[in-house]
């Protein structure tokens, strides 16, 4: 009873107190060594076409400011809106468009477009002769669209387009694009903040298990689903760009998916119906697939889904269901899609788990099966009327597979190969090339009896990216090409011509930021041309000395990570620096593929407020992208001893750094972000290595995601001894190193509620550890306003130069 007693004492003063000594503080901005870095301009993006000679820039502001995270802002079933913009809140918009010839590597205006707007939802059209971008005004958002030979950009549709389900525009052929338009009868919202109550909200179980994760922004009353309807609906317009005709193609509906056929005959639409659900987001709402033809004639529903609020447990399952409808790349207008044989459920033993299947136009006969697959279908590649590939996974077993078929013979017996474990970086055999066909989607390119591949290349000797030919006859691989040992790295961003042998590259190194190069794989001994010239932007790192370490965990699992040390830092006195350690634990079903290293310490240093770099110019050691590995062999799951792992994994990080003779061990700092802050806390509560921790954005207490977090896949029920060890909340009573915690206000990351570091600091301040918890106005997982991102790096300097690099003992 004594025992009972204090428990209620405990809770009573951990959730019932209110945060006490509060600062009442204003926006600060970080010492300038950081801020030089933080505020540097970025460089702009590049959306190139196939053949690498004409591209687009677009530059973007590096961050929003609190004044437009303050615009309004509606969250609703899973969704973040603008109702006066009616495009997602949180978009990122890129502020100027230019047009960047790949061949001349000269920029050039584009006449017409506004010289300074917000830019999003940019795409090319099959021929690549027009470019599509919406421009979001006050009032809404419109419809551009770009001529590549003249440079000239006209407003094909004013500001009345419902982005709020994703891009609000469909590329139907080369000169048609259909639009959704925001209908003319759409109702006036409901203010749901003053809105008066007409009766509760009553939701109801039938007695099937619904193991749904802790979703966030979802529906929670009729008045919800109200404007959720109403900020979903929209018209259906045809536009022709050579004309401006614009033609009314379909009444409204809350359409979300718009594909046309390779030939442009047909055109499937997905549509949202009722009813709606308070437990999961609207991508699971009840939906219909429909196939129109061209002139907007209804031709058939080919299928109907019902809302999804019961899915078997697992990673592994899936709905009932039709799934990923789509057309066939290689054939005029032919439908396929994919169906569970094991009803989804991947707890259910069976032979094979999935099959696709294809119906072909006009869509009246009966669906015809193409092939089986004995694990979780993961994606199919369309070659021609003879040749296939189509691959799988499991995910319990962390595999996959591909298999080669013939779509024109379901009896002749697929071909099965590429096995492998899906965290074998080492072993990864690469991505099919595809090469644009007649009707100009991709499809395998076939040469005789060969496939092209290209690999990231990850390996031993380092990341050295290759092209590999493939023979489809005895599935074996013979290398093309692969990029040397150098202190460049190298990534395939795209093959221009597999049968010349032309692929366009990113090159860069730990001070070159990365550019664009054409490389001729067959002309071993010639340099590839550079084509793009961006600069780098943070050269204040360029005196940072950067190496890639590898070390060992005590149990023998080898483990990496990459080492700052501060501007000339002297390697020979070597001075006693402290520490900070960024990490963020990953799960593995096996020690080898849980040591291999799949970073390079050549990759260009591009410092952001996710990261730990900064602190390397204020004079502290920074061991980046620790590796965390979390290990479960066999039966065993890897969170049965997450704890004891994590350990480890710091421990033998700090003992390498040591060795080298770099760090005080009495000055080390781990930091982390999400699940790298719920590492955070519990290296502190179950450690004594650390002298202080950052954690942003984090779950302290797993009870509160009680169907599953991270990879855990079995429920609180099933293994409460985890959740619990697991729950930093649950050892807050542990807690003696000074912990900075830091959440948005509006989080929106499934299971990371703000309330987790809430509740959290109010047991450790209860207990007597030395904290402070710093929520941020209008922030969601990741953090996007300028003065936030800065009052962190604030934060977290001060932090720092408190507890660590000037720590008391």
């Amino acid at each position: 009873m004594k025992k009972i007693i204090c428990s209620l004492l405990f809770l009573a003063m951990t959730f019932s107190s209110t945060l006490q000594a509060q600062e009442n503080i204003t926006y600060q901005t970080p010492p300038q060594e950081i801020l030089q870095l933080a505020d540097a301009e970025l460089p702009p993006v590049i959306s190139t076409d196939r053949k690498a000679e004409n591209s687009f820039l677009s530059y973007k502001s590096r961050y929003k400011t609190i004044q437009e995270l303050s615009e309004p802002e509606l969250k609703l079933a899973g969704l973040r809106i603008n109702p006066i913009t009616n495009i997602n809140s949180r978009e990122l918009f890129s502020e100027k468009i230019t047009f960047y010839d790949l061949k001349t590597s000269q920029e050039k205006t584009i006449s017409g477009l506004p010289t300074i707007g917000r830019f999003s939802n940019q795409s090319w059209n099959k021929n690549q002769t027009k470019y599509a971008v919406t421009n979001t005004t006050d009032k809404g958002v419109e419809l551009w669209i770009i001529d590549v030979k003249t440079l000239v950009a006209k407003k094909v549709y004013e500001d009345k387009l419902n982005a709020n389900l994703g891009s609000p525009y469909s590329w139907t052929s080369d000169n048609e694009i259909i639009v959704n338009v925001i209908p003319a009868s759409r109702k006036e919202l409901i203010n749901t903040a003053n809105a008066v109550a007409t009766g509760p909200t009553v939701s109801v179980s039938d007695g099937k298990e619904a193991q749904n994760r802790t979703y966030q922004d979802l529906l929670k009353n009729k008045n919800d689903e109200f404007n959720f309807e109403q900020l979903a609906l929209s018209e259906l317009v045809k536009i022709n760009i050579e004309t401006g005709n614009k033609n009314k193609w379909k009444d409204q509906g809350m359409y979300t998916n718009i594909s046309t056929s390779p030939d442009g005959k047909y055109i499937l639409i997905n549509e949202i119906k009722k009813p709606f659900s308070y437990i999961v987001t609207y991508y699971r709402f009840p939906s219909t697939e429909t196939v129109y033809d061209s002139n907007g004639k209804l031709i058939k529903e080919v299928d109907q889904q019902e809302l999804q609020e019961v899915v078997p447990k697992g990673f592994a399952s899936t709905t009932k269901g039709k799934r990923n409808l789509y057309w066939r790349a290689d054939k005029p207008s032919t439908l396929y899609w994919v169906q569970a044989l094991d009803e989804g459920d991947a707890n259910k033993p069976a032979e094979y788990r999935d099959a696709v299947y294809q119906l072909n136009a006009p869509f009246n006969g009966n669906s015809e099966l193409l092939v089986k697959v004995k694990d979780r279908y993961r994606g199919i590649i369309w070659g021609n009327n003879d040749i296939a590939l189509v691959r799988d996974s499991w995910y319990n077993s962390r595999s996959e597979s591909y298999y080669l078929f013939n779509p024109s013979n379901s009896t002749q017996q697929p071909i099965r190969f590429f096995e492998r474990n899906t965290q074998d970086a080492y072993n990864n055999p690469g991505n099919f090339v595809t090469d644009e066909n007649e009707f100009g989607y991709n499809v395998l390119y076939i040469n005789k009896d060969k496939l092209m591949l290209t690999g990231e290349g990850i390996s031993p000797e380092g990341i050295l990216p290759f092209v590999d030919e493939f023979d489809i006859k005895t599935q074996k691989t013979n290398r093309l090409w692969r990029a040397k040992k150098s202190n460049d790295l190298e990534a395939i961003v795209r093959v221009i011509d597999p049968k010349k042998g032309i692929i366009l590259e990113q090159i860069q190194s730990k001070t070159n930021y990365p550019n664009l190069y054409v490389r001729d794989i067959y002309k071993k001994k010639s340099a590839p041309k550079q084509v793009t010239f961006r600069k780098n932007p943070f050269e204040a790192m360029n005196n940072v000395s950067k190496e890639l370490i590898t070390y060992k965990r005590a149990d023998g699992v080898e483990l990496s990570g990459t080492l700052y040390l501060p501007p000339n830092y002297d390697k020979k006195k070597k001075e006693k620096l402290p520490m900070l350690m960024w990490a963020y634990p990953r799960e593995f079903k096996d020690a080898a593929t849980a040591g291999q290293v799949t970073t390079s310490e050549n990759q260009f240093t591009s410092p952001s407020y996710g990261g730990p770099v900064f602190w390397a110019l204020r004079g502290y050691a920074i061991l980046d992208n620790a590796a965390f590995p979390i290990i479960g062999e066999g039966k065993e799951e890897p969170n049965d001893t997450f704890i004891p792992q994590l350990v480890a994994n710091a421990k033998a990080a700090i003992d390498a750094v040591n060795a080298l003779g770099y760090i005080d061990t009495k000055r080390v700092a781990v930091g982390g972000h999400s699940y790298g802050a719920f590492m955070t806390a519990n290296l502190l509560s179950h450690s004594n290595l650390f002298a202080a921790g950052i954690a942003r954005s984090g779950a302290y207490n797993r009870t509160l995601t009680p169907f599953g977090f991270q990879s855990e896949q079995r429920n609180y029920w099933e293994a409460p001894e985890v959740y619990n060890t697991m729950s930093p909340f649950m050892n807050a009573d542990k807690m003696k190193t000074p912990l900075l915690l830091i959440h948005g206000d509006a989080d929106n990351n499934t299971g990371t509620f703000p309330m987790q570091s809430e509740r959290y600091f109010n047991a450790l301040k209860g207990l007597g550890a030395t904290t402070r918890f710093v929520l941020l106005p209008k922030e969601s997982h990741g953090y996007s306003a300028k003065e936030n991102v800065l009052h962190v790096l604030w934060e977290q300097d001060q932090w720092l130069e408190k507890y660590v690099k000037n720590k008391k003992d």
